[in-house]
């Protein structure tokens, strides 16, 4: 009995173990099968174009990161499409298409891709691939000498464009200064009767009343208006300056004054003449008197004969009166061309600062004030960059300028051990500094190489360089290429050329292990330096490694 329930124990526990298998198996099942992977060919030409599909199926809340970047070592992605999302009931399904090349033939594997839905963490299946060579007939295809290099012309960017619309803008503004101000504009009527003496406006004006229509229509007032018009302002210029405002009574008094007190010599007929004019032109003028047509053209016949008069006897001007003249008639031309040098320099400072504020508010006031006044950090960014291998094996990196070689010393005791090669570019008190280092060692039996041993060296170099308060942060990096490394990064106090001035900075170092060949990437940049900083960003993402063979 006791036999039969063992057999029956051991029957129960199979059994269990058994469902809790299959429980298992469908689980896994069903996980993955929301994530699947597929190539549409496994064997391609070399160059040809594979397309890689990840399907995932997910719910509508669930957040889904499909990979980014050169994942799919050792073949490259040339494209990533946009990803189709198709609706099944409640659930999402989701399509990533990547486009894949390799240029060398061989059979090669596409490694398992990481897949994040929701919260867990799925890998597709690993696929294989076949890269054939393209046959070429020799007997066919003719044979032909190396062609030469042929320079290729830099692509070439807009600035000669908004220098064009600058120079244009400029000859509008320079055209329209030079014909309303610079220009000798011809003189209207008006300016040139403006510039004739007094006495021969006078007459002119006198000429213009005789061939007028007034004393026709019967417009006595405007008539004797611009009658004593002319008569008072010939003798506010040449007699009294203030006839133009004066009453009748007023003027009539003045010149009597003046001829009394010797000023002018004017004869009693002609002040009569002129103060019985002027009287007559009132009556006209206020109370709507109406004299003979005959009698207005004689007053205007008397106010000319009357201006004759007064300019005989208007004494000669002196010399000093002739001078002062000529000088008040250059004081005047200098004002006027003082006038129009400050409407230009105004113009002028316009049109920059107009300028200005345009490619500031386009391209950033900072960028625009480094570009007039000059940043040696924006012209190593802007420049033309070096993409070059050093050391062996190689680092491949780009950087604004070619990296010079060093021959640092090395201590007797490892100088036979080890194989040493470093480039570099400025130093820890630059602005920038570059570092690209190669180191073979020999190790002693077992031991191996330790990537954070290396960086507490280099620390503790710069530590005694005088670089002060590092904080240090270590995480794993791995090259577009997908060579893996150590990064160390951070800020620090580096010194500057200034003796015991500390200055804040940034930097990166990268190690890199592989058959106990050491590479080295370290960076340092001042922490106020945005342009120093995208030099640095655009380095870190040009570097490669090449692994050594074994």
């Amino acid at each position: 009995m006791n036999y039969d329930l063992r057999i029956m124990n051991v029957g129960v526990r199979l059994m269990r173990k058994s469902i809790l298998s299959c429980v298992l198996v469908l689980t896994s099942w069903f996980l993955q099968a929301q994530v699947s992977a597929s190539i549409d060919s496994t064997s391609v030409k070399i160059g040809a174009q594979i397309t890689y599909k990840i399907q995932v199926e997910a719910d509508s809340t669930s957040l889904v990161v499909f990979p980014e970047g050169q994942t799919f070592m050792p073949l490259e992605m040339i494209e990533s499409y946009t990803t189709d999302t198709l609706r099944n009931n409640d659930k999402y399904n989701l399509i990533k298409k990547y486009g894949l090349t390799q240029f060398d033939s061989g059979a090669y594997t596409i490694p398992r891709q990481k897949i994040i839905v929701g919260n867990k963490t799925f890998f597709t299946d690993s696929l294989k691939v076949e890269v054939r060579n393209i046959l070429v007939d020799s007997t066919k295809q003719g044979l032909y000498d190396i062609k030469p290099i042929i320079e290729v012309q830099k692509s070439g960017s807009n600035w000669w464009k908004y220098l064009l619309y600058i120079f244009i803008a400029l000859a509008i503004v320079a055209g329209l200064l030079y014909w309303f101000l610079w220009r000798k504009k011809p003189l209207t009527e008006s300016e040139k009767i403006a510039l004739l003496p007094p006495y021969d406006r006078a007459k002119l004006a006198l000429k213009k009343l005789e061939e007028s229509d007034y004393l026709k229509q019967a417009e006595f007032k405007g008539y004797y208006s611009e009658l004593t018009q002319i008569i008072r302002k010939y003798l506010d210029e040449k007699v009294y300056d203030h006839s133009m405002e004066s009453t009748t009574d007023e003027l009539i008094n003045r010149l009597r004054l003046l001829k009394e007190g010797n000023k002018i010599d004017l004869s009693p007929d002609t002040i009569k003449n002129i103060e019985s004019i002027l009287k007559r032109a009132d009556l006209v003028k206020f109370a709507k008197s109406t004299p003979e047509i005959a009698l207005a053209e004689l007053d205007r016949t008397t106010i000319d004969v009357e201006i004759d008069h007064v300019k005989e006897v208007l004494p000669e001007p002196t010399e000093e009166e002739k001078l002062l003249t000529e000088q008040y008639k250059e004081e005047q031309e200098r004002k006027q061309k003082r006038k129009k040098i400050i409407i230009t320099a105004a113009v002028a400072a316009f049109f920059l600062v107009a300028i200005y504020v345009g490619f500031s508010l386009k391209y950033g006031f900072n960028y625009v004030k480094d570009s007039i006044i000059g940043n040696e950090s924006m012209e190593l960014l802007e420049g033309n960059w070096v993409h070059s291998d050093y050391g062996v094996p190689p680092i491949t990196i780009s950087t604004p300028e070619v990296l010079k070689r060093e021959n640092p010393p090395l201590p007797k005791d490892i100088k036979d051990k080890t194989n040493r090669t470093a480039f570099s570019y400025g130093s820890l008190t630059d602005p920038l500094s570059i570092t690209v280092t190669t180191l073979r060692v020999n190790p002693q039996g077992e031991n191996k190489v330790d990537l954070k041993e290396i960086v507490e060296k280099n620390l503790k170099k710069w530590e005694n360089s005088d670089v002060q308060n590092m904080v240090v942060q270590n995480e794993k990096y791995v090259t577009p290429n997908g060579a893996e490394g150590l990064k160390t990064f951070g800020k620090a106090d580096f010194p500057s050329t200034t003796p015991g001035k500390l200055v804040k900075g940034n930097y990166v170092l990268l190690v890199f292990n592989a058959n106990n060949v050491i590479q080295e990437v370290i960076l340092t940049w001042r922490d106020d330096d945005i342009y120093a900083a995208q030099v640095a960003d655009r380095i870190l993402n040009s570097i490669e490694l090449i692994k050594p063979k074994e």
